[in-house]
């Protein structure tokens, strides 16, 4: 971005303190004074000095004017060491795509390439909400949470005949978020869990957190295995933890018998059902939910705006009976007390603006484009995807026989290539041999050059154990 006057002004301060032209005590010309000189306004040089003492490298002495510090404290910065292994932890992935320099490529991580995300419509956001009246800039929001942006999701849900009561929705700051919320409300140590094998790992590092005992139940291209899911209701579990709409890792959507099947059985044995719809955004035509089969006296639905408009501006959602929703108020008011009543707002209006609909269809056309190519080019290298996804960002991924994701991962990271390796998403036998791959992630030729190169050395080197 173009440097602004007030940026200029600071980088002629400190380029004169580089090279010592002030040194440490100097006083600098007056704000007059430097205006003059660089033909800026004085309240540009006003902000420029104000700026340059935050950041410790100027001081203003009342009625003097403004010194050079004496000596300035600079932070150190150190690198992250990898930790190789550690490519199995739920946590790990997550770790590294944040940490990630911009030269790494992350067909590993949940999240779209910045050039994927609709930049333009959330700038026009931020400058709508900077608009706005004090209130909202500076105030606690409501208990509930924004009420244009519940009304929003309300119209939403009328597409899956879901008529929802405002006072059903409750704003929260993320996904992760609302779990870790009703992980809090309704369950204590020790408790069983349900989820799917596999899972989206960070749903693992919840459970871990709370310290709950969860039963995996293998999921099929329909939906979770319905025999599975009988045989673990002897258990006595409270909650059944699953992505609606479409699966992550495997990209899997649930079949209408299969939901039937669950909600029934959920119903029966009085097992709260937590569906994620954080994809939901992706998909072409509408995967069943588990609030429309069952109403929400047993069902809590979850989502947020993160995969498709914004990751730093964080906002998510919880639809849930009035009854929960009271008590769930109850907790994050004396565990948070409110959540980000701006960032709703900026959200609210990003997903009002004409340009947040074109950008969706853009992206399913984009999605669709980059999921064929990344099976074809996977392919190439004997990587083959479980199922084909109706639509998404994720392929799970059989790797060759021979070849463990796990090793795979290693490779690839001392190359500036980060995987999501099967054992992070599921603890069965057979998940050492599968990889999670985020198609928009995997455009760059350079990703499947590295693979390849992993695949090479891992079967050159087994070749020497084997002699």
């Amino acid at each position: 971005m173009a440097k602004t006057k007030i940026d200029i002004a600071m980088d002629i301060v400190k380029e004169q303190i580089a090279n010592k032209s002030l040194i440490a005590g100097s006083r600098l010309p007056s704000v007059r004074q430097l205006a003059t000189q660089l033909n800026f306004s004085v309240s540009t040089i006003v902000e420029a000095y104000t700026r340059l003492v935050s950041a410790g490298i100027l001081e203003s002495r009342i009625g003097a004017g403004y010194f050079v510090v004496g000596h300035v404290v600079q932070a150190q910065v150190f690198e992250t060491k990898i930790q190789y292994q550690r490519e199995i932890d739920p946590l790990w992935i997550s770790r590294q795509s944040l940490d990630a320099k911009s030269n790494v490529f992350k067909p590993g991580c949940g999240w779209l390439p910045n050039s994927w995300m609709p930049e333009q419509t959330v700038r026009k956001a931020l400058k709508q909400v900077a608009k706005s009246e004090t209130e909202l800039l500076i105030d606690y929001a409501v208990p509930n949470g924004h009420l244009q942006l519940r009304q929003w999701i309300a119209r939403r849900k009328q597409n899956y005949d879901l008529n929802l009561d405002l006072e059903q929705i409750l704003i929260t700051d993320s996904a992760t978020q609302s779990i870790d919320l009703i992980f809090r409300l309704l369950l204590q140590a020790g408790d069983v869990i349900l989820v799917d094998d596999p899972c989206y790992f960070n749903f693992q590092a919840l459970i871990k957190a709370h310290h709950l005992k969860a039963v995996a139940i293998p999921f099929t291209e329909h939906g979770p295995d319905i025999e599975h899911f009988k045989q673990a209701l002897s258990l006595k579990p409270k909650i059944y933890l699953t992505n609606s709409g479409i699966h992550n890792p495997t990209g899997a959507s649930l079949s209408i018998q299969t939901a039937f099947q669950v909600a029934k059985l959920a119903e029966q044995a009085n097992l709260m059902i937590i569906e994620d719809e954080i994809f939901a955004d992706f998909e072409y035509q509408h995967a069943p939910r588990y609030a429309s089969l069952a109403g929400f006296e047993h069902v809590i639905q979850i989502g947020s705006f993160t995969k498709t408009l914004s990751a730093a501006v964080r906002c998510g959602y919880i639809i849930a009976n009035t009854q929960k929703i009271e008590a769930l108020i109850d907790l994050r008011i004396a565990t948070n007390f409110s959540h980000s009543n701006l960032n709703a707002e900026i959200v609210y209006h990003a997903l009002m603006d004409s340009g947040y609909l074109k950008h969706i269809d853009w992206l399913k056309k984009q999605l669709v484009k980059a999921m064929n190519e990344s099976i074809y080019k996977l392919a190439l290298l004997d990587i083959h995807p479980w199922i084909i996804p109706k639509a998404g960002i994720f392929l799970w991924c059989r790797l060759p026989k021979d070849i463990l994701a796990s090793a795979l991962s290693k490779y690839c990271l001392k190359n500036d290539v980060i995987l999501a390796p099967g054992n992070a998403f599921s603890q069965a036998d057979g998940a050492a041999h599968f990889m999670r791959f985020n198609v928009a992630q995997c455009i760059d030729k350079r990703i499947f050059d590295v693979l390849e190169a992993g695949i090479r050395e891992i079967r050159k080197h087994d070749h020497i154990d084997d002699d």
